[in-house]
């Protein structure tokens, strides 16, 4: 059987990812069926560059707002929205409003190890808020490449509620 706990929020570690927010992995098993991550964003700062995936995902805004960039069109999400993306459904999510909101994330994760994981179209809407890759491909690190690496990090008071 494999082993269960119970994790805080605030302890352990946490990630900075510069202009994508901040994130922390409540599932930290690489073979886990489900990844579970909780996600801070500041205004403006994207979740992820606008992609789709091979299996399906959810999200729930615990505070404050956000705008989710969904098959080219931007629809508001407020506190207690939840977003339910099956697949191959493009999207993003970025910080909106006038503070920082905090997003769980989660998915499955039967098709993420393969090729066909997914990919990120080219999306207009979503270049607007710098969301998405220049150009189409399936590679992380050229969707990825005008932002900085992702940067151990330890919690700090005030980022969730």
């Amino acid at each position: 059987m494999p082993d269960w706990y119970v994790s805080n929020a605030r302890d352990g570690q946490w990630w900075e990812k510069g202009p994508r927010g901040r994130v922390k992995d409540l599932v930290q098993d690489d073979s886990a069926e489900v990844a579970v991550n909780l996600f801070v964003l500041e205004p403006g700062h994207r979740m992820s560059m606008y992609h789709w995936e091979a299996d399906q995902e959810g999200f729930l805004v615990l505070s404050g707002e956000a705008l989710l960039i969904v098959e080219d069109e931007e629809r508001p999400l407020r506190q207690w929205d939840f977003f339910h993306c099956p697949a191959p459904v493009p999207h993003t999510i970025v910080g909106a409003g006038s503070g920082p909101s905090v997003i769980l994330a989660f998915g499955a994760q039967e098709h993420q190890a393969g090729p066909d994981w997914g990919g990120y179209p080219y999306s207009e809407v979503a270049m607007r808020h710098d969301a998405s890759a220049e150009e189409e491909t399936t590679s992380a690190k050229i969707a990825y490449a005008r932002f900085p690496d992702s940067e151990p990090a330890e919690y700090q008071e005030g980022w969730l509620p």
